[in-house]
């Protein structure tokens, strides 16, 4: 599984995935049942409009807030991509290509950058509310931070989980982090008709078209929930005019219900069944915990492609042999598991599939934790940084990176590498340069003994390491233990700290390294930042240095490839000289499905794999 970073952050997002094991869930009865056995027909005649298509994945959702700190995940992704409009997305050759049929995003002075975005006037709610400017000037306002007066004492936390569950009365804070969007300083001016909302940039920012490409949530329930309002055009009025008023105690409360509400893990009932209102081809209409989610085709909708099939349902398995031994049963019609060789092998044995092999956008790393009382904080030697530097570096020799790459990803990939760098994809054009001058293939083969000699060097024998990973995750498990085997040989006591919950850890301070995934889902170039800045969304391990917070600022606003590839370079120069962690390899992926029930099944290396073009997907019936 893979967390997304923010555009900013990915080719994660964004945010913590959370990842439970679901074994032999079923899913809901339906007059078309998915995944139906037979020989694969493969002709186009045979195809009708409507049906039911079943896919399964590997986590759970958890928020209908993708652009929360704690949402911004590939799993709640997966619902809010045929549940929202958006002005763009990604296709299969990674082409941004602009949803025209929803609206116009332009443009319009490039001194000072001036945004303007058009709502289509036939765009609604699936509850029948227009969509309206107050849903994206809402987006800004909880983005762009400028309304946040919440210290970090006022963030209150479950006390056994570490995750956020509010703040102290009296205090403003939408949990969300966007460095890009925090450089509208000025409050979005709306027109009259609530149609269009433009935006005003403080300074030049070229990944603005990425930035702006997201939907926002609806600003009319918000407003009912947060502010007692039932009528739809006066909470969206009402939303508007706290931002515009920068009322704090009608912001406080605003902030709480965008932040929170729109957290679940199944159906809402009741009035929180407003929480599930769509803009996009698709409504999600049923959601069995632990097991599956439902999402019937929005009848009314006409700003973008229409879906073709009637119902879409996502299954929830970790296991991706369930999935493939699924699949093979008739119980999915596609797949996209976290490949092996015994994967891939079982998904070419099975009669009538056809599958895509190739690589993903996510790739995997080990991050080490500065702030939590560990091996690795400054903290733990009476603020010696060095020490702790040192430490960190010793850890980051013993990472079998080649090993873990031949073991576990060439059987799938024969010509797979390891990935050197944290901000590039390999292949990319200054990929190449960029590893040559970032000091990565240091770390190419594991140094034992150099890391004796560094934990020698400042007298800390033994440290313990907690170590965070997806239990269940079979290739997670199989790189946890290459890990320990390897570590545990220059005199490091790594802990077992394998959990199936460990996106909702990751800011919780309880571990002191951890193996995940980030996903890319945009090609900007100032995505990563997310991860490193002091303040990023998805900077889960208290990493903060003040060069790497101005290199950032820097590439904010420049538009010189050259430069911006001299910039990626020494931040990552720095990740690596203070021990931030170690990147390992890019994923191989595989989709896969049943040609005798779906067809125009593909899949793009970025931002939402194979579900990028759900509203071609067409049932195939004999």
């Amino acid at each position: 599984m893979a967390i997304r970073h923010r555009k900013l952050a990915a080719i994660g997002a964004g945010m913590a995935a959370l990842a439970l094991a679901l074994t032999g869930c079923s899913g809901p009865d339906t007059d078309d049942a998915a995944g139906s056995s037979g020989s694969a027909s493969g002709d186009a005649d045979q195809a009708n409009l409507g049906g039911t298509v079943t896919i399964g994945w590997n986590e759970v959702m958890k928020s209908l807030n993708f652009q929360s700190s704690h949402g911004h995940s590939v799993a709640n992704a997966m619902i809010t991509y045929p549940t929202r409009a958006n002005w763009a997305y990604y296709d299969q050759d990674v082409n941004f290509v602009k949803n025209t049929a929803f609206g116009e995003m332009v443009m319009e002075s490039e001194d000072p950058l001036t945004v303007r975005q058009t709502i289509n006037p036939d765009a609604k709610w699936s509850d029948g509310a227009p969509l309206h400017a107050a849903d994206m000037l809402l987006e800004w306002a909880a983005r762009s931070g400028v309304f946040n007066d919440a210290a970090e004492e006022d963030i209150l936390k479950d006390p056994e989980g570490g995750q956020i569950t509010g703040v102290t009365e009296g205090k403003v804070y939408f949990d969300a982090s966007d460095p890009g969007i925090a450089l509208i300083t000025e409050t979005p001016t709306i027109s009259e008709d609530g149609k269009e909302i433009t935006f005003v940039y403080s300074e030049p920012f070229p990944d603005w078209q990425y930035n702006l490409a997201d939907y926002g949530l609806p600003a009319h329930v918000i407003g009912k929930r947060a502010l007692g309002i039932t009528d739809p055009a006066e909470a969206q009025a009402a939303v508007v005019k706290a931002i515009q008023d920068n009322d704090r105690a009608a912001l406080e409360k605003i902030a709480s219900v965008w932040s929170f509400d729109f957290d679940m893990f199944s159906m809402p009932t009741g009035d929180d069944v407003e929480l599930t209102v769509s803009c996009g081809p698709m409504i999600m209409t049923d959601y069995v915990e632990n097991q599956y989610i439902t999402l019937k085709k929005n009848p009314d909708f006409t700003w973008g492609e229409p879906a073709k099939i009637d119902e879409l349902i996502i299954r929830y398995n970790e296991d991706p042999m369930a999935q493939v031994q699924a699949l093979e049963n008739g119980e999915l019609d596609i797949i996209a598991p976290q490949v092996t060789a015994d994967v891939l092998a079982a998904v070419q044995a099975i009669d009538g599939v056809e599958y895509l092999s190739g690589y993903d956008g996510a790739y995997e790393h080990v991050d080490l934790t500065f702030n939590n009382g560990g091996p690795f904080d400054p903290a733990t030697y009476g603020g010696d940084e060095e020490k702790a530097r040192k430490v960190r570096l010793a850890f980051l020799k013993t990472i079998p990176r080649q090993k873990i790459v031949d073991t576990l990803i060439k059987p799938t990939q024969p010509a797979a590498e390891v990935r050197n760098s944290y901000n590039l994809v390999p292949g990319s054009p200054t990929y190449d340069a960029t590893v040559a001058a970032n000091g990565y293939l240091d770390y190419s083969a594991v140094d034992i003994e150099g890391a004796k000699a560094l934990l020698a060097e400042v007298g800390v024998p033994n440290p313990e390491v907690r170590f965070l990973y997806g239990k269940s995750n079979s290739r997670r498990a199989q790189q946890f233990q290459l890990i320990y085997e390897s570590a545990t040989e220059a005199g490091f006591v790594v802990i077992d700290d394998g959990d199936d919950e460990w996106g909702l850890r990751l800011k919780d301070g309880t571990y002191d390294a951890s193996l995940f995934a980030w996903q890319t889902e945009s090609m900007a170039v100032f995505e990563p930042a997310a991860n490193f800045i002091t303040t990023g969304q998805n900077n889960y391990s208290g990493f903060s240095n003040a060069q790497v917070d101005a290199l950032y600022d820097e590439l904010a606003t420049e538009t010189d490839p050259a430069r911006q590839q001299e910039i990626n370079t020494e931040v990552e120069k720095i990740l690596l000289e203070q021990g931030f962690g170690i990147t390992i390899f890019q994923f191989p992926s595989v989709v896969a499905w049943n040609a005798s029930k779906v067809k125009n099944v593909s899949h793009t290396p970025i931002a939402q794999g194979v579900l990028w073009n759900f509203w071609d997907w067409e049932v195939v019936k004999s």
